[in-house]
């Protein structure tokens, strides 16, 4: 029997994953996806998630291959606002890294192999779980046909459309947001280098970062019919006619774009099966929070995993847990509602005066630490 099976070979699942193959528990991870994806949404990895990125030695590589952000700068019209820096937020990690989630997910994917060649399954799909109260018997369907693992724990880290989360019929808190934003990848032609930008326009936001390689992401709010019609030129056109910058749409190199919404699991322990990461709370990506709050999850609870492995009775630990990763999402929701609040388009007089506050605000030296210990998920 397997000690613990995880659903999932994303960024969570092979992190929880390494933790525990590091202290010698047997591991399956099951993906469904025959191989990597290639398509980077998620850049941005906080602070916190550095420091627990270090417990399973691929933070200093991560650091060494990605863009150091120590600084965010607030734009408007053609004026800084505010600045803000990270310096305060950590001892070790005072930096937001910006790095593709692809480069992320490929250095959790060798130190798992690393630890364990053959835990890694990919091109396997859960069809049904099975929980006794002794152990979950786990039925997997590969390209050699169908098969039963028996696990002691599931780890369920299979995204925003969790199949262990729908065969356990754990109901979802939902809000959908109007908001819709068009983002994409370009050479970097600006003056930025590693700072990262926000251009509070009355017509809306513009987000811009920077990534390694010379290439810098922008993210524009905009409308939803807008959003399903975007292309490179077209988002090149709306930082153009926000930001007055010139962005060269034949260099773009991804391009995508998405509304904005909210899923939190009412619950995240069933028995013998936990959910982590998106399985348990999709959060809007304005913020970069998602990725960041499965690792966290994942970090809180791999001690406990190995409590319950060696027979401890940590049910009052596991019961806090869950009260606090639940509080750490709804936390993390308030935030990303705040994020898109400061993008929306407003009214000249209004937007003046939004700017003005927020560059009061951000002279004050309490507050402006604050908001930077909160924009890095370390408060």
């Amino acid at each position: 029997m397997i000690d613990v099976v995880v659903v999932g070979g994303g960024p969570v699942g092979l992190y929880l994953a390494a933790l525990l193959l590091q202290h010698g528990v047997s591991v399956r991870v099951l993906e469904r996806r025959d191989a990597p994806n290639t398509h980077s949404r998620a850049i941005g990895i906080h602070p916190p998630s550095l420091e627990a990125l270090d417990r399973i030695g691929v933070a200093s590589g991560l650091v060494a291959k990605g863009v150091q952000i120590r600084r965010g700068v607030a734009i408007g019209g053609g004026v800084e606002v505010a600045g803000m820096s990270f310096h305060t937020v950590s001892r070790c990690y005072p930096f937001v890294l910006s790095i593709p989630q692809a480069r992320t997910e490929a250095a959790l994917e060798r130190r798992v192999r690393e630890l364990d060649g053959g835990s890694l399954m990919r091109g396997a799909t859960v069809t049904g779980l099975h929980d006794d109260g002794a152990k979950v018997a786990v039925d997997v369907l590969t390209s050699d046909g169908e098969s039963r693992i028996h696990a002691a724990f599931v780890m369920a880290a299979d995204g925003v459309r969790s199949t262990v989360r729908q065969q356990l019929a754990i109901p979802l808190r939902r809000k959908d947001y109007p908001d819709s934003y068009v983002m994409g990848d370009f050479a970097d032609g600006t003056a930025f280098g590693p700072d990262a930008a926000l251009f509070l326009e009355p017509a809306g936001i513009v987000e811009s970062f920077p990534l390694p390689g010379g290439v810098r992401r922008w993210v524009a709010r905009t409308h939803r019919t807008g959003a399903d019609t975007a292309t490179a030129r077209s988002l090149a056109g709306i930082v153009w006619e926000r930001t007055g910058v010139a962005v060269d749409a034949g260099t773009n190199s991804m391009l995508s774009s998405f509304g904005v919404r909210t899923r939190l699991a009412t619950r995240m322990i069933h028995g013998r099966i936990v959910l982590v990461g998106d399985a348990a709370h999709e959060i809007s990506p304005i913020g970069g929070q998602g990725m960041n709050l499965g690792w966290l999850d994942a970090a809180g609870l791999a001690p406990l995993l190995l409590s319950l492995l060696a027979h401890a009775d940590v049910e009052r630990e596991l019961q806090r847990f869950e009260r606090q990763r639940l509080r750490a999402a709804a936390a993390a929701v308030r935030q990303s509602e705040i994020n898109m609040l400061l993008g929306r388009p407003l009214p000249r007089a209004l937007w003046l005066a939004r700017n003005r506050l927020i560059g009061y605000a951000a002279g004050v030296p309490g507050i402006s630490e604050r908001v930077a210990a909160r924009f890095t998920m370390h408060s």
